[in-house]
């Protein structure tokens, strides 16, 4: 079989990117002579990351409509077409066997070219509510990976497959590594961590509940490791004073915090809600409703609905918070009903399952 070729598209934020990049490992895996080519929005995060995973990338003029009306609203179509045409471009001069998307502006012009050049297509829906961008694209996609069930109202059924969403390997056992995080991070051996995680950009009004409520969860005895994102570190890294709290903007071996951590709260990123299943850590969600059609609190529901997680929305923090973290705090079954119940949504084999579809379509080809 000659060497197989293929174009990835995702980005916009982690939740796009890191699953991007743990298909395109897994596929290096299987054929370590196939040629890979990323395409993202060229003022994004991905032209940075994607290179430093070691792929190469092209970057598309492209944004997404703003809910108001604005500049970028206007330049909207203009960007579209270019996006468009300059993806053709590129889908033709690769010659790719497969292109996938993984959600994010960009990968909506590649994907449609790659349908209108008869290339066949596979969408990786990471979310249980779907973009806008990948209900169109579905309707040519050759084969749709999804992570939640019951996504027959958005999708063609006989696309449907039920996979997980891609994860990074080295969260496969966690368990093992408690002691290594521990010694790495520096933390307490005597306390609990409370591990904050406000998604690849940070979270301002996580941030600042975690600020007020800090005196808080000192006196509930925890030590606290918050990743702040990069916009809020010179904010709030005032608080790294306290020696039981870390203030970081970025975690560089997310596999050693979640093996230290006892306690997460975390926004509910479709990526993150699939690692904390399979790190099965007793989490709170707080879900960010600023993002399209509120789908961070569909992905948490879908968890909490199991017994398998806390969900607590920003309108209820201030009047709901200290109680239910007191609550789980001080009781160890729950904990342990919430840790045992989340583990059993985990889909450890999401990326290889993706692959199997992948590969599906080049033989069919």
């Amino acid at each position: 079989m000659k060497q197989p070729r293929f174009i990835i598209s995702g980005g916009g934020t982690g939740g796009h990117i890191y699953p991007a990049i743990a298909i395109a490992n897994e596929l290096k895996a299987r054929f370590p002579e196939a040629e890979f080519l990323f395409v993202g929005a060229s003022d994004k995060m991905e032209m940075q990351k994607v290179p430093q995973a070691g792929y190469k990338i092209v970057g598309l003029w492209i944004a997404g409509l703003q809910r108001k009306l604005t500049l970028q609203n206007a330049m909207f179509p203009f960007k579209l077409i270019s996006s468009l045409w300059k993806s053709r471009k590129i889908v033709r001069k690769f010659n790719p066997d497969v292109v996938i998307g993984t959600g994010g502006f960009a990968s909506g012009p590649l994907l449609q070219a790659a349908n209108s050049l008869n290339i066949p297509t596979l969408i990786q829906e990471q979310n249980s509510f779907p973009g806008i961008t990948n209900k169109l694209l579905s309707k040519k996609a050759n084969s749709i990976c999804v992570a939640y069930e019951n996504l027959e109202r958005f999708f063609p059924k006989n696309k449907i497959v039920l996979t997980g969403n891609p994860i990074r390997q080295d969260l496969l056992n966690v368990d093992s590594k408690r002691e290594e995080g521990i010694s790495y991070f520096k933390l307490d051996t005597n306390k609990q961590t409370l591990l904050i995680l406000g998604g690849s950009l940070g979270a301002r009004r996580v941030n600042q509940l975690i600020a007020k409520e800090i005196d808080f969860l000192m006196k509930s005895g925890v030590q606290v490791f918050w990743q702040c994102g990069k916009f809020y570190f010179e904010e709030y890294k005032g608080f790294n004073e306290n020696e039981n709290v870390q203030v970081v903007a970025f975690i560089d071996k997310m596999d050693l915090i979640y093996a230290a951590s006892d306690i997460v709260i975390s926004r509910a990123g479709a990526s993150s809600v699939s690692e904390l299943c399979l790190v099965g850590k007793p989490t709170i969600f707080i879900p960010s409703p600023n993002v399209a059609e509120d789908h961070q609190t569909k992905n948490a529901k879908a968890i909490v609905d199991k017994n398998a997680a806390i969900l607590l929305k920003e309108d209820d923090l201030e009047c709901q918070f200290e109680e239910v973290f007191s609550n789980l705090i001080s009781n160890k079954n729950k904990q342990l009903d919430l840790s045992n119940n989340i583990k059993k949504l985990a889909k450890p084999n999401a990326t290889k399952n993706i692959v199997e579809e992948i590969i599906k379509l080049i033989d069919k080809k």
